[in-house]
């Protein structure tokens, strides 16, 4: 696949590059993409969810009434489970959450998420993104020279760029990260995505390695 390349004005440079089709032209795998979308999620989750179970409630284990003759079931402490303010049964308790994932599982998931996003036209590439000082304004001229205003929108950088990420911090459904960064989740919850000319011979080196 062919692709123009842009200026920050959103004008074509006269330029082209093509991208390698082992990497943005095969077939994407669906299942692959879940997996490692799925991983992604779960190991940002933090697990740290918890409720008391019936020995760490602090109520007092007085019986509440007596054993016989009261008419129904024989109650129990105030820290009983159907009691209101008792424990709770089968609760939440800290967990972890992460799983692994083949390598090659993770690189097909990647390589088919940039396909996709490839085949269907939502990839942009820029002969370079600079600015001499962190400036929103100046990444939303940008923005609005491409056509991607108001997308969610994934810039792809060769490498870490202070002035740009800080561009980008403010504008919301923005994200700006490194081909060293480059995740399948992120690729998936971009409408568009724009990457520098460095950064896909920087992902054909990746992923050709």
């Amino acid at each position: 696949m062919e692709l123009s390349i842009k200026n920050m004005a959103g004008k074509d440079t006269g330029k082209k590059v093509v991208l390698n089709d082992a990497i943005f032209g095969i077939e994407p795998n669906d299942h692959a993409i879940y997996l490692d979308v799925k991983q992604f999620l779960a190991n940002n989750r933090q697990g740290t969810a918890k409720a008391k179970q019936r020995s760490e409630n602090a109520h007092s284990t007085r019986k509440l009434g007596r054993q016989k003759g009261g008419g129904g079931a024989r109650p129990g402490d105030l820290k009983s489970p159907v009691r209101v303010g008792g424990g709770t049964i089968f609760g939440p308790v800290p967990r972890d959450y992460s799983f692994k994932l083949n390598h090659k599982v993770k690189q097909l998931a990647r390589r088919s998420a940039l396909s996709l996003r490839a085949k269907q036209d939502q990839i942009i590439v820029l002969d370079t993104l600079h600015f001499e000082a962190p400036k929103t304004k100046a990444m939303i001229e940008v923005m609005n020279n491409l056509n991607v205003a108001g997308k969610k929108v994934l810039f792809v950088l060769a490498e870490n760029n202070a002035e740009v990420l800080k561009s980008a911090n403010n504008i919301q459904r923005t994200n700006v990260i490194t081909v060293g960064e480059l995740n399948t989740y992120a690729l998936m919850n971009a409408n568009a995505i724009v990457m520098v000319e460095a950064a896909v011979k920087a992902i054909e080196e990746t992923f050709n390695a």
